[in-house]
């Protein structure tokens, strides 16, 4: 756990930091380098996709790991574990999204020795706050190969946590009661995405009761409540794949949303490390090779 925590550490200092593509585009793409650096020194596989936007180019950045054996079916879909790594501009982006990014690279560090059934795909978006063009570019290369997946499991600001009463307000128009204390973390998909909600509900409860899990299923594609579409994950809505994004619900929790104040310093480092452990154990349930 120490050496989870340290690391964690470590990679949100070399994170954060304004990652905008009008006003710090080098830093954007030097975090696009540094993510593909640290996937590569887990030992997975670095991929890419070139996304054109205002006559530039930037990048999704894709590590994968592939099956010891693959079956004789052929491969399995995969399951895609995804996070976007630029901000808004003026603001270090540690809850968003560093906390997300932190999260893709312990599932790297410690899926490293593991024996996979189907093949996982760890991805960084570009672009997710300039109407997700990244995850849409990403999603739409997926319906012309026709691709499959197996889920997509989506990461948006999940490092802010805060226990006491009145640090949490509800999203209008969400049907289930949410709690005053802003210590638990939201689970969001769809009815095509329901049984994947239901699995990250309950590792998450396996893994870490810290989490307390809120889980929420919307129907279609989230048109009803607006709220619930405020990520990627609504990209892969929009084109019939499950998705589920897990979030600390953002500006209805955490007062550092989108400004300058969204440092290292205001996160929850246990929270996230929880996140990190239940998202893990989730894939290997997915994808792994049973013992």
């Amino acid at each position: 756990m120490v050496t989870h925590r340290l690391r964690i550490t470590r990679q949100l200092e070399a994170l954060v930091g304004e990652r905008h593509p009008e006003t710090s585009p080098r830093a954007l793409q030097k975090t696009a380098h540094y993510l593909a650096t640290q996937f590569a020194k887990s030992g997975w596989v670095i991929d890419g996709q070139l996304v054109s936007a205002w006559d530039k180019i930037y990048r999704n950045v894709v590590a994968i790991k592939y099956p010891d054996k693959p079956g004789r079916g052929g491969e399995l879909p995969p399951l895609l574990i995804g996070a976007h790594y630029d901000t808004v501009s003026g603001s270090p982006g540690a809850d968003d999204n560093a906390s997300g990014l932190v999260v893709l690279l312990e599932v790297a560090a410690r899926l490293r020795a593991r024996s996979l059934a189907r093949p996982i795909w760890l991805v960084a978006f570009c672009l997710e706050e300039q109407d997700r063009l990244g995850s849409q570019a990403f999603v739409s290369r997926l319906n012309a190969e026709r691709r499959e997946l197996a889920g997509a499991i989506i990461l948006e600001c999940v490092g802010f946590a805060r226990s006491e009463a009145g640090t949490q307000q509800a999203p209008p128009s969400v049907p289930i009661a949410v709690p005053t204390q802003g210590d638990f973390l939201a689970i969001v998909g769809n009815e095509s995405s329901r049984s994947l909600v239901l699995q990250l509900e309950q590792e998450a409860r396996r893994q870490a009761a810290r989490l307390k899990p809120l889980s929420l299923v919307v129907p279609g594609r989230g048109e009803a409540m607006p709220h619930t579409r405020r990520s990627d994950h609504a990209s892969f809505w929009d084109a019939g794949y499950p998705a589920v994004v897990l979030t600390d619900t953002a500006n209805f929790r955490n007062p550092h949303y989108h400004r300058a104040t969204d440092t290292v310093a205001t996160l929850n480092l246990e929270f996230l490390s929880d996140v990190a452990a239940m998202v893990t154990a989730t894939a290997i349930q997915i994808a792994g090779v049973r013992p």
